[in-house]
């Protein structure tokens, strides 16, 4: 199965405007679903994390650093496979999976709720697997459209088009709606058996307390099969759908507001923050998408990184750290942030078994852990201070630079220019010594990072290019402290590209002198993608402002190793979301 095909309906198609036609739900208040109660409201998606290590990083940081919800893997047996695409192909609805079973899905459940973290769960309703047969991560014998003891023949979409049932024609609703993508199983989801099914499925989630569903190729389904679906759930969870809207097609994101949020404006930070202006992000309510009580917002996930639709952790000039920190200061929607690990290759599933792994503010073994990158962590808290207070004091000198406050208790300014932004800003906070939460952290009295003083109603700061400054009520104190650069992250994505020719068999590696590249240990390098041949390329998070030493070796046929010759190469890590070290064998 190509990769290309599965992310027609996992993101390749853009998202674009909605025309504003709501769509009222049967069984449930058209208003339960809306943004996540209380005071944390942002979303992080583990994506590919295991159970047990979504548990313990709920209580060793996503709890304390103030993050209200995490969205984890579907849980449903899929398929077998390396690759992270094979969680997206249902077998049954055994809680089984490569992320763990039934027991440690409920442990994780209640231990990220004992740290204060609700739990929404990826869920597939319009499909089934796309393989011929098999046997899924549970052990279950399937065949196409025969799932046994669950589905049969019948209880799938047949639109009969030749050669096969897939969609051809995304200006057509029915043939969107009820053929298949890449020979996924459609389920018949107009069906009463399908639909209570399903629910059960839901339920069954909600029993072991979720708190949430992402509703995997909403577009696909229905609205009025998903809305009968939704009101058959025990409880009224969160809800956020994936309804990606291509130019011509008549599947509109707004149809579906009725039933939950649905996920909104990923393309449109890419175009402003890679050169469009981010000037022309102040009202994004009046720009033709759902309203932002009613939409679910992210920079990346996990289809957007592979496929370009979005920004992603390689993005030029620090724009995906400074498009996220806009999406955390502004009032639309409801964000969630991505939270994933380097690959080699778009099929490349999660490093170490799916095992999350993180430093203090990083990431570690191929995880990148952008949750904890500080400038992330310090806007959700920025977030969480904030509320729903209005935007006020919006101001912008030129198309790349904006800043603006919310009510009285915070206050952020983005510098998307080449150059630094100096100024004196109006401001509604209240005089005091803030800390920037971008470049550190509040710690008793002290800033870790730069400490801004207000007074009168002003401050004058400067902003860095392509960086950015935040401030709010919610962290006080004075000073300034040796923290990364403002805006940066403390672990730097890190691209290698070695130009080197190999015989059929052989591959290229890098290690090095640090445990994120195997500390010179040859069985614990980094695989390079040959998709470029003959530039061998791997990304690796790596700590900012480490200087290592390190090698590229390559391994034959019969397992033997061969190392470049000295002297050992070396490297200092940057202070910016991404660097390239391109060098050629020797």
């Amino acid at each position: 199965m190509r990769l290309l095909k599965l992310t027609s309906f996992f993101g390749v198609l853009p998202y674009a405007l909605a025309s504003p036609v709501l769509y009222n739900s049967t069984g449930h208040d058209s208003l339960h679903a809306r943004a996540p109660s209380g005071s944390k409201s942002v979303i992080i998606q583990m994506f590919e994390w295991t159970w047990n290590s979504v548990a313990t990083e709920c209580t060793d940081f996503i709890g304390p650093a103030g993050y209200g919800f995490v969205q984890v893997s579907p849980p449903q047996e899929h398929i077998t496979g390396s690759q992270w695409w094979t969680d997206y192909q249902p077998v049954s609805y055994i809680l089984t999976s490569k992320r763990g079973n039934r027991a440690q899905f409920q442990n994780m459940v209640t231990v990220c709720h004992t740290a204060g973290v609700k739990v929404i769960a990826d869920t597939i309703f319009n499909h089934m697997a796309g393989v011929d047969s098999g046997t899924g991560t549970a052990g279950s014998s399937f065949t196409h459209y025969v799932y046994p003891g669950i589905y049969q023949n019948q209880d799938f979409h047949h639109c009969g088009l030749e050669p096969g049932d897939d969609i051809v024609n995304y200006s057509n609703r029915l043939e969107v709606q009820t053929c298949e993508l890449d020979n996924l199983a459609d389920l018949a989801t107009d069906t009463e058996y399908v639909r209570s099914r399903l629910a059960a499925y839901g339920n069954d989630l909600l029993s072991l307390g979720v708190d949430g569903l992402r509703l995997d190729a909403a577009k696909h389904i229905a609205a009025t099969d998903l809305a009968n679906i939704i009101s058959r759930l025990s409880t009224t969870p969160y809800i956020t759908q994936e309804v990606i809207w291509g130019s011509g097609e008549p599947i509109q994101p707004s149809e579906y507001t009725g039933i939950g949020d649905v996920q909104e404006y990923t393309s449109a930070l890419k175009d402003a923050f890679s050169g469009g202006g981010i000037s022309s992000l102040q009202n994004i309510d009046n720009e033709g998408w759902v309203s932002g009580s009613q939409a679910n917002v992210f920079v990346a996930n996990h289809d957007t990184e592979r496929n370009g639709n979005s920004l992603n952790i390689n993005s030029a000039s620090n724009t995906y750290i400074t498009a996220t920190i806009f999406s955390l200061a502004h009032p639309y929607g409801t964000p969630t942030i991505l939270s994933s690990y380097s690959f080699s290759t778009t099929d490349d599933g999660a490093p170490n078994g799916g095992t999350g792994a993180c430093t203090a503010t990083g990431g570690s073994g191929g995880w990148l852990c952008q949750h904890r990158f500080v400038a992330i962590s310090g806007m959700v808290g920025f977030r969480n201070n904030v509320g729903t207070s209005a935007l006020t004091n919006w101001v912008s000198p030129q198309s790349q630079q904006i800043a603006f406050g919310r009510g009285a208790l915070g206050f952020v300014a983005i510098n998307n220019a080449d150059s630094a932004w100096s100024t004196t800003f109006t401001t509604s906070l209240p005089a005091g010594s803030y800390c920037d939460v971008i470049s550190g952290i509040s710690s008793s009295g002290a800033c870790t990072g730069t400490g801004i003083t207000v007074s009168g109603g002003t401050f004058t700061a400067n902003v860095p290019a392509r960086s950015a400054i935040a401030i709010h009520t919610g962290a006080l104190g004075t000073g300034s402290g040796s923290a990364p650069a403002k805006g940066n992250p403390s672990s730097v994505a890190v691209t290698f590209q070695e130009t080197a020719t190999t015989t059929f068999g052989q591959n290229i590696f890098v290690v090095g002198s640090i445990s994120q590249l195997g500390t010179w240990a040859p069985a614990s390098a980094i695989a390079l993608s040959s998709a470029s041949y003959p530039v061998w390329t791997a990304t690796v998070s790596l700590p900012a402002g480490t200087t290592f030493e390190y090698k590229f070796i390559r391994k034959n046929t019969d397992g033997s190793v061969t190392w470049e010759s000295d002297p050992n190469r070396q490297a200092t890590v940057g202070t910016l979301g991404a660097q390239t070290l391109t060098t050629s064998w020797r």
